[in-house]
């Protein structure tokens, strides 16, 4: 058992119909793992009942749960950024919260970080031991993004957008407060930032199944994809932004609320 407490930090959108299970299934998957286990639910101004479907497994008892919502949607982003911020735990996972990737292979990630003194774990699609479903057009996209943001960055990663990601706290306290990013660029900006910055990030296989019928990512976002992402070369190389921004907290875009449980189980 890991004697440090871990978050883990969950980002949902439009996800009543299945958090308060997927929830409930983290739990189950990591709480004897752990000394201490916090689940962070990111209600990303979801226009279902998402925040009070996930405020259902707040009553689970001995791990803490906590659901924090904001009501105009901020995009994935700006969620992740949400729960880093509020996140406890020594560790923090960021896993997404539909379970594509299952919370079961968290344990993995932390042999990885601590086999190689790593700062972060990053899932990865490309990694040779890797098992994953998922429609080949987004298996192009992925590719494609991935020449880029080498080229771009120099980052010694195959992916950046897998959704199961372990940092020890140091590296968020670090590098969150400055990112600006809130939707798909984030992912890159974070490790990008990070890598410059000289935390050590390594990769760690995963098993993955596809299980939406609607992708969530449109061909549309990949332009703004390409967008963002340049704006962060921008900003690393040519106006050096990160170098020089000190590690503040940004205000939220508007009042973030902490749920509290129902108590009409």
């Amino acid at each position: 058992m890991l004697d440090h407490k871990v978050s883990v930090v969950v980002p949902a959108y439009n996800e009543s119909h299945d958090i308060e299970a997927n929830l409930r299934a983290i739990v189950d998957a990591l709480r004897d793992r752990t000394a201490k286990l916090e689940i962070v639910l990111v209600d990303d101004g979801s226009r279902d009942l998402t925040w009070q479907h996930a405020a259902r497994a707040m009553c689970k008892g001995d791990v803490t749960v906590r659901v924090l919502r904001y009501e105009r949607n901020q995009g994935k982003g700006y969620a992740l950024a949400c729960g880093a911020r509020h996140a406890t735990g020594e560790f923090v996972v960021f896993l997404d919260a539909d379970l594509d990737l299952h919370p079961d292979q968290v344990p993995g990630f932390f042999d990885v970080l601590f086999a190689t003194n790593a700062d972060a774990v990053i899932g990865s699609k490309w990694h040779p031991d890797s098992r994953v479903e998922y429609p080949a057009w987004r298996r192009v996209l992925s590719r494609g993004y991935y020449a880029m943001v080498r080229l771009l960055f120099g980052l010694p990663l195959r992916d950046t957008q897998t959704g199961l990601k372990l940092f020890r706290a140091r590296l968020i306290e670090r590098v969150v407060p400055r990112l600006l990013s809130k939707r798909f660029a984030f992912d890159v900006e974070l490790l990008a930032v990070a890598h410059r910055m000289g935390f050590l990030i390594v990769e760690a296989p995963v098993q993955l199944q596809f299980r939406r019928d609607v992708p969530r990512l449109r061909f549309t976002d990949s332009w703004n994809v390409l967008v963002d992402t340049l704006a962060i070369f921008y900003r690393i190389h040519i106006r050096r932004y990160y170098d020089s921004q000190p590690a503040a907290q940004r205000s939220p875009a508007e009042t973030i609320l902490e749920v509290a449980a129902p108590t009409d189980r």
